[in-house]
């Protein structure tokens, strides 16, 4: 990162003829990055950042709770944003979160207003992974707010509760169905953005094995290589997915024993390049092949590249509860604006910054629906606003993508470049060795 969003510019390039269009771009994007600040300071609560803009709506529907995974993202672009009311709402956030966790060290899906804390119908596991991965990240860019070191034996709890669900061998986490953001699709068993999400704590937080995650990662979500795994049982489990697999230019979104989804799982793979998993050909090759896919049309970006259909072997009964996650609906082919921030990070690495620059004006174009709606979710065919409005995460990923243009390419995720210039190393458990 090159600093807080305060302080980034988007330059204007092109003929004086051509000015005063990108004239009006500018303006579009500054007023979106101001609208998104705003929308922030807005869904401020008592115990920190709410999912969406409070009102009668939001709570009938549990969106004014404090989720994690929600606070964990929203938290990377509020620590950045230079506003210390936003930086102490992170802080409070992952506080919140950490005094309601459970005594096997999971961290709830969400701590209601009354502070009941929800775990979920069978698990949320990406709440743990967000919460760990936004805490690491406040003590990167705040140290002085000495959050980490109050909460310490939670962080503990936190990665012994994960730890256990990692496979000895694998060095991969695994998880029931339905059980991450996602969390009305069929994804179980090793599921691709939940070991994103897990490469990086380990990283993060210095603990053993992160090689071994890498390396299982790839052969595993990627059989498609040349290369054949030493583990015969990871052979065993990849020659499903490469004899069946459709999809072969993107990491398959989930591998269970005898089954896979290549649905294309769009904020997986991207979170998978953006947090090192891939070399830099395949994570050239996977954002080209998710850009030829169309993931960013209507709106970016798309959930899935292709939607999961009621005849088809992967639909599940409760995709059809309240008709939500229908073809192009919600998590199974909608278009998040979530997700469109990451996207617009990828494209700035790994495309072009034309290509970013260009998706992040049809993000901005998204959040401005209805007078700045900053919408949950868009239909991913139609393209009209769906869900709830005012989400506080579709703000923050736009703030990050929008950082990520204006650094010409620096993401958001980025911990190399800052830590090299404060001369600082990421939290980390004394009892482990950064392997």
């Amino acid at each position: 990162m090159r600093g807080p969003s305060r302080r980034s510019r988007i330059p204007i390039h092109g003929s004086p003829s051509a000015r005063a269009g990108v004239q009006d771009v500018q303006t579009l994007l500054e007023d979106g990055r101001a609208r998104a600040l705003e929308l922030l300071q807005a869904n401020l609560g008592r115990l920190g950042i709410r999912a969406a803009e409070p009102g009668s709506r939001a709570r009938a529907r549990a969106y004014d709770a404090v989720f994690a995974r929600d606070a964990g993202v929203c938290a990377l672009a509020m620590l950045r944003s230079g506003q210390p009311r936003l930086i102490h709402g992170a802080r409070r956030s992952l506080q919140t979160l950490a005094l309601h966790q459970a005594d096997n060290g999971q961290i709830p899906k969400f701590v209601s207003t009354r502070h009941d804390a929800d775990f979920w119908y069978v698990g949320c596991i990406d709440a743990t992974l967000w919460w760990l991965i936004a805490l690491a990240e406040l003590e990167r860019l705040g140290p002085a707010a000495g959050l980490l070191s109050k909460v310490k034996h939670h962080v503990g709890r936190a990665l012994t509760w994960l730890q256990c669900q990692e496979h000895p061998r694998l060095q991969l986490l695994s998880q029931n169905e339905a059980s991450d953001w996602a969390d009305i699709m069929p994804r179980s068993g090793f599921v691709l953005y939940t070991n994103a999400l897990w490469y990086h704590v380990k990283r993060a937080y210095r603990l053993p094995g992160s090689a071994q995650t890498v390396y299982h990662f790839n052969h595993l979500f990627f059989p498609f290589a040349r290369d054949v795994p030493e583990y015969r049982r990871l052979r065993l489990l990849a020659d499903f997915a490469r004899v069946g697999a459709k999809n072969r230019r993107l990491y398959l979104s989930y591998v269970n024993f005898s089954f896979f989804g290549d649905e294309g799982d769009v904020f997986g793979n991207v979170l998978a390049v953006l947090l090192g998993l891939a070399d830099e050909q395949r994570a050239r090759a996977i954002v080209a092949a998710l850009g030829r896919a169309g993931v960013g049309s209507p709106w970016p970006a798309r959930a899935t590249c292709i939607p999961i259909r009621e005849n088809s072997r992967e639909w599940r009964a409760y995709m059809g509860r309240h008709r939500q996650n229908l073809e192009y609906q919600y998590h199974n082919g909608g278009c998040w604006p979530l997700i469109g921030g990451f996207w617009v990070m990828a494209l700035a690495r790994y495309s072009s910054p034309r290509a970013a620059h260009d998706t992040l004006v049809r993000l901005a174009q998204a959040n401005a629906q209805n007078d700045w709606q900053f919408n949950e979710w868009f239909h991913g065919s139609s393209g009209a606003p769906r869900g709830m409005p005012g989400q506080s995460w579709s703000a923050a990923a736009y703030l990050l993508a929008y950082d990520a243009v204006a650094a010409t390419g620096t993401l958001g995720l980025n911990r190399t470049s800052t830590q090299k210039r404060k001369g600082r190393k990421g939290p980390q458990k004394k009892s482990r060795k950064n392997d």
